[in-house]
């Protein structure tokens, strides 16, 4: 794309694993820190997501700022689309799915369970409405198999890559043109199909 304008890469994630991985190795607070990861992480778990527990209030606190972290990104690419720059962004955010490990908002779903919670929920989906307001030329949507997903991050639970993969057929980035790529073919062919699939679109507008 840069040899037929400027275009610039955006990664819109929250990278909360590089965020806890930086925090837990603070003096003094660290260790403190990363007991509190743990704790939130097994509430995180699918057996505590079906008793409806929800987080602490902490842990509702941390939910917001890393959605608040995804709008300070999202502002800073409207800020280059403002300018006449073309986007390739990573981690767009949705709402289709109420969850923060796709790229959803993290309070939605969630048992409210004090006035501090249910403020930020209320906050973080003004957030997600207004980073939602936008839609997408195109999505290029990467689908793989579940096995073929653990053996490439062997690090993640086999449980959560295997909701993340049922749920995202269900993204639909309103209404937006859905590119639907295997990316289990040879790296060169999907990032040949990507690239088609990009100049058709803009060869449309």
């Amino acid at each position: 794309m840069r040899e037929s304008r400027p275009t610039e890469l955006c990664h819109l994630g929250i990278q909360s694993k590089t965020i806890g991985e930086a925090l837990v190795k603070l003096p003094l607070v660290g260790q403190y820190i990363e007991r509190m990861i743990a704790l939130n992480s097994k509430r995180g778990n699918n057996a505590q997501e079906a008793s409806n527990e929800g987080p602490t209030t902490l842990a509702a606190v941390a939910i917001y700022l890393l959605s608040l972290r995804r709008w300070y990104r999202y502002q800073k690419m409207m800020a280059l689309r403002r300018k006449g720059i073309a986007v390739v962004a990573d981690r767009y955010p949705q709402v289709a799915v109420p969850r923060m490990k796709i790229d959803g908002p993290g309070l939605a779903s969630v048992p409210c369970h004090n006035a501090v919670i249910r403020f930020l929920a209320r906050r973080e989906k003004a957030l997600y409405a207004y980073m939602t307001s936008y839609r997408p030329d195109i999505v290029i949507r990467l689908n793989v198999d579940l096995e073929t997903a653990y053996a490439r991050k062997p690090d993640h639970r086999y449980e959560s890559l295997a909701i993340k993969i049922a749920a995202v057929p269900q993204l639909e980035y309103q209404g937006a043109p859905i590119a639907d790529l295997d990316s289990r073919e040879p790296l060169a062919d999907v990032i040949a199909q990507a690239k088609q699939a990009i100049a058709s679109r803009l060869a449309d507008r």
